[in-house]
């Protein structure tokens, strides 16, 4: 039954983005095969073999250590503010954002996230039917983040058609940026979060495949990266400070979407009995069972589900952590690896505004295509999570 499943929801997301596919005679079926194929094997070796568990439990263990080295400067600032006994979301999962920041920027410094962003790029673009471009876009996202990774190819923005610059954003929505993984890592299971980057990463390219088809020539297949000149230590200081404006918008969006979650719950509740998040999963019921959740558990599963989609994935995974009890692991896995990504609402602003500061007219552009922008990218986690309940 688990296999008839999983081949139903695969059909499906195939349908759904066949349906509003740019132009179907191009789309080229055998990049989508062979990465279908990446991910069901590379699926099943994170989570199924031995060597694949080392692994994940090294990176695991690796951000344990980051997070023990941010949390000695968290607590040298913040020592004295909270009760020890307690456990502040914004102290302990959204700070430590500011030291990952800084690893990555001296990573950045020194040349070593470039060669490997490009090469992976380079690598990538032979198994997935794009450009190069497209290719280290889809690495330089999970690394800088949705936003940030557009500095990285200003030059090139102006000179690009709609439907390459459809394909970038969707990379950008789909992934998650590298200084953000530990906080994911305190809320969910590390080795769901390791596995849908893998998934992801290839999932965008299959969906961007479907709906967005093209044929890049060698003449426009060229990447300008914008890399800025600076100190060691102009550096540190912008990377600090961008880690921390991270933390804090995450904060203030928190804030701000689980009170207004609250509030939209009670007035549904007062007026129909029922409240928003409830109906939300019901709505949602239908898509957790295509990615393998049992019909039992599908409208708590679709509640955390779209959840994520109209406020963020941090909202999503603190209702995760409420429902988790009631739900058996199975499900908890399949929903974790739907969480992983920056698919929803708000990721359209974000990503419009990111665009439009390097390039007026291309953010309009990407304004345009913001929702069709947020189905593929939904897709893309839809895909992940039914290919994640196939070796659950």
């Amino acid at each position: 039954m688990k296999y008839i499943i999983f081949l139903a929801g695969v059909a499906a997301v195939f349908l759904l983005a066949f349906l509003v596919s740019n132009d179907r005679k191009k789309i080229k079926y055998k990049p989508i095969l062979v990465m279908l194929g990446l991910q069901l094997i590379l699926t099943y070796f994170l989570l199924n073999t031995g060597v694949g568990l080392v692994i994940i439990k090294g990176i695991s263990k690796l951000f344990e250590k980051l997070l023990s080295y941010a949390a000695a400067g968290v607590e040298f600032v913040f020592g004295g503010l909270a009760n020890e006994a307690a456990m502040p979301f914004f102290l302990n999962v959204l700070l430590p954002i500011v030291f990952i920041s800084v690893l990555i920027g001296i990573a950045q410094h020194f040349r070593i996230l470039p060669f490997i962003i490009k090469w992976i790029g380079f690598a990538l673009s032979k198994v997935n039917g794009l450009g190069r471009l497209e290719s280290y876009n889809a690495v330089a996202s999970a690394v800088f983040g949705q936003s940030e990774v557009f500095i990285s190819v200003k030059k090139l923005l102006g000179h690009l058609p709609k439907h390459r610059l459809y394909t970038l954003c969707t990379s950008a929505m789909s992934t998650v940026s590298a200084s953000i993984l530990g906080a994911y890592m305190a809320m969910i299971d590390p080795k769901y979060v390791v596995t849908a980057l893998v998934l992801n990463l290839f999932g965008g390219f299959i969906i961007a495949n479907i709906i967005n088809p093209y044929e890049v020539t060698e003449d426009d297949d060229i990447i300008e990266i914008e890399e800025e000149k600076q100190t060691f230590f102009e550096m540190l200081g912008e990377y600090i400070m961008d880690g921390f404006k991270v933390a804090v918008i995450v904060g203030a969006m928190l804030l701000g979407f689980v009170a207004l979650i609250a509030l939209i719950n009670d007035v549904f509740d007062m007026i129909f009995g029922i409240t928003f998040q409830t109906m939300l999963g019901y709505v949602f019921a239908p898509v957790a069972f295509l990615v393998g959740i049992p019909w039992a558990e599908a409208v708590s599963a679709g509640t955390i589900m779209a959840t994520k989609l109209v406020s963020n994935e941090f909202v999503a995974m603190i209702d995760l952590a409420k429902y988790a009890k009631d739900m058996s692991d199975r499900t908890i896995g399949i929903v974790s690896v739907f969480l992983v990504s920056f698919a929803n609402f708000s990721s359209i602003g974000i990503i419009t505004g990111a665009v439009k500061g390097l390039h007026e007219e291309q953010g309009n552009t990407v304004a345009r295509f913001g929702l069709k922008l947020l189905y593929g990218a939904t897709l893309v986690s839809i895909l992940s999570a039914a290919i994640a309940g196939l070796f659950l």
